[in-house]
């Protein structure tokens, strides 16, 4: 990991969850930070364990200005961006007719957009150091399930659009990697358990191994290692990746 220290490292979505462990975890290694998120209070305090020189700015990944400002300003502080963490994300569940509209607009908007959005606003600068960009989908881009049609929508075009963006940037250096995980420990999962009963219907559908809720920290520590050796692909827990070749046998019937 040592290889990693003095990188110049942008993560959406920093203020909690896989965005504040990530940041956490790489300001450790000697990583180089800016964090960008939607709660001032807790990317302060997530900056603050981070050390001295740590960007931060409030940001929207659903306003396309306000990403590519926040995207240019941070490559000014930082002299240069080598890694971007597309990671902001929502969910919501329940069937689609009986969902709220605009709620459901909303998952797409911040997961899907807000990542075509970093991802536009990250090429310049990731070309000029031949970096990486590492955009965050989920298990729910393969496995389709019942009352999660926004989220599994989102995360499956956050899939295609990183298999798209691997070939166009190739030529000019640019890595480009997506990461799959499962249910985590994080402050999304467990707002979603409490508050959308429906969640936890869709969860009991689903085989075990699937349903349960991981821990974070290793996920994030798979997510290090696969930013240290740009992978394509990265998976927490890893058995997963060994499942995408047989994706149509999740197919909802």
């Amino acid at each position: 990991m040592s290889s990693l220290s003095g990188k110049r490292v942008l993560i959406t979505g920093a203020a909690r969850g896989i965005g504040a462990g990530l940041a956490e975890k790489l300001a450790s290694q000697g990583v180089r930070l800016a964090l960008l998120g939607l709660e001032p209070d807790g990317l302060a305090a997530v900056a603050k364990r981070c050390g001295e020189g740590t960007f931060v700015a409030e940001c929207d990944v659903s306003d396309r200005d306000r990403v590519t400002e926040a995207l240019d300003a941070a490559a000014e502080a930082l002299g240069g961006l080598d890694v971007v963490v597309a990671n902001a994300g929502i969910a919501t569940a329940g069937p689609l007719r009986l969902q709220n509209v605009r709620s459901w607009e909303r998952v797409i908007e911040i997961n899907l957009l807000g990542v075509m959005y970093t991802d536009r606003a990250a090429l310049p600068h990731l070309e000029r150091s031949r970096g990486y960009l590492l955009n965050i989908a989920s298990a729910a881009a393969v496995a389709h399930g019942p009352g999660m049609s926004a989220y599994c929508a989102a995360k499956s075009g956050v899939e295609a659009l990183t298999n798209c963006l691997r070939v166009e940037e190739a030529p000019f250096g640019v890595r480009v990697g997506v990461a799959y995980f499962l249910f985590l420990d994080t402050d999304m999962v467990r707002d979603a358990e409490r508050e959308m009963p429906q969640m936890d219907r869709a969860r009991d559908r689903l085989p075990k191994a699937f349903a349960r809720t991981y821990p974070l920290a290793p996920a994030v520590d798979e997510v290090v290692a696969a930013i240290a050796e740009r992978r394509r692909r990265v998976a927490y827990p890893k058995w997963f990746l060994r499942l995408l070749p047989l994706r149509q046998l999740f197919a909802s019937r």
